[in-house]
């Protein structure tokens, strides 16, 4: 069977579309000898090969040499084997050219469905591939459709969309159809569909790739970000540190008059964001960790990998925070469980009865663990009247 416009279709595939001819070829025999199989018969012990160098396609039939042939579709005599091959001996398994005329028009067919079938591959390839050099990164997308908690984000240049559930949004967010909106890509997944891109905006990664953005010092690597903590909608804290006698790494993440600040909590919805100076000195480290409350002393032990902080009493509340929350969001950052205690604590117990408060965080989680009934006669104090939020 000779077609030299199927053999130039395929070359053209292989330039125009980046199709490699050789895989692409491999696909398409098997595919034909498919369907010569439920054309012919299954039974039919067949292969289709393609010869470009030829423009050519044939078929042939492995058959077993008999002295006496019973199944046609699987045997072949002794004599009419030794047309093909001259040495062939009974219990040979030789090829035997097939001469169909009806099959170039089935090939025809099968061919357009495996070249359809290839395209729609290699595009979702293509896309998967672009994709994944996006993951982990922030990308400003558009909103295609709101279903209900889900938001479907449209990846620009691309026909790809991103999906965001509600447990990836900020809380307080408000989408609509066609609003421009940034978000970090988590997680890229390939299906029967196509690759399924999974965003977020409550990740921390999403806060990270944030000051990169915005901050020069951090994207040029002056300024290294070490931890990040996030209660998403509400407070993050961020540890930075920097290797350079000159540089300020605190006051590179305010900027002047705090604008790059600003601009990254402007795009968190408000979320407060404690700046942390990172210390290779667990001590100090833990005593910023816990600002905005002013930390006495800290204590730690190694062993259980747990520390003790004291605090005014007046700054208890703020040092444990609204439901913990600060000496939460601290323990994350720094990898310590802590425990926050009252000045008053020190004290003997003759000279005055101490108000002892305790936070215990016993593992490195969203769980939180303290003696409610000490806490019943204090009032919480409110972040934002004890210290400026981002700084």
């Amino acid at each position: 069977m000779v077609n030299k416009d199927f053999f130039k279709a395929l070359d053209d595939l292989e330039s125009e579309k980046k199709i490699d001819k050789d895989t692409f070829i491999k696909t398409l025999e098997t595919a034909l000898t498919s369907a010569y199989k439920k054309m012919y018969g299954e039974a039919k012990s067949a292969m289709v090969k393609l010869y470009p160098e030829r423009n050519t396609i044939k078929i042939y039939s492995y058959k077993t040499v008999v002295a006496e042939v019973e199944d046609p579709d699987k045997q072949i005599s002794l004599a009419d084997a030794k047309l093909s091959k001259k040495s062939s001996k009974v219990g040979d398994i030789v090829a035997v050219e097939e001469t169909t005329k009806d099959f170039g028009r089935i090939a025809a067919q099968t061919a357009k469905q495996v070249v359809m079938q290839k395209l729609r591959e290699m595009e979702r390839q293509t896309a998967a591939n672009e994709l994944s050099e996006k993951e982990d990164e922030l990308l400003t997308t558009i909103i295609k459709r709101v279903d209900g908690d889900t938001v479907y984000v449209q990846i620009a240049g691309t026909n790809t969309e991103g999906v965001m559930m509600k447990n990836d949004q900020i809380p307080g967010d408000k989408f609509n159809v066609g609003d421009r909106v940034k978000v970090y890509v988590k997680k890229i997944k390939d299906s029967y569909r196509g690759p399924q891109v999974q965003v977020s905006r409550s990740n921390i990664g999403f806060v990270r790739k944030l000051f990169e953005l915005e901050i020069p010092e951090i994207a040029n690597g002056d300024v290294k970000i070490k931890n990040i903590a996030r209660d998403p909608g509400n407070r993050a804290k961020v540890a930075v540190y920097t290797e350079k006698q000159n540089v300020d790494a605190v006051g590179a993440c305010v900027g002047n008059r705090g604008t790059r600040i600003n601009t990254i909590v402007n795009e968190l919805n408000g979320e407060k964001i404690d700046l942390v100076e990172y210390s290779s000195d667990p001590l100090e480290y833990i005593a910023r960790a816990l600002s905005p409350a002013k930390v006495l002393s800290v204590e730690t032990n190694d062993s259980l990998n747990m520390a003790q902080a004291i605090v005014p009493d007046d700054k208890l509340s703020l040092a444990i925070g609204k439901f913990g929350q600060n000496v939460r969001l601290a323990a994350k950052l720094t990898g310590w469980k802590i425990d926050v205690k009252p000045e008053s604590f020190l004290k003997p117990k003759s000279d005055s009865v101490a108000q002892e408060t305790e936070y215990e965080l016993t593992e490195l989680s969203d769980d939180t663990s303290f003696d409610m009934d000490d806490l019943e006669e204090l009032e919480p104090i409110d972040n934002e009247n004890d210290s400026p939020d981002n700084e």
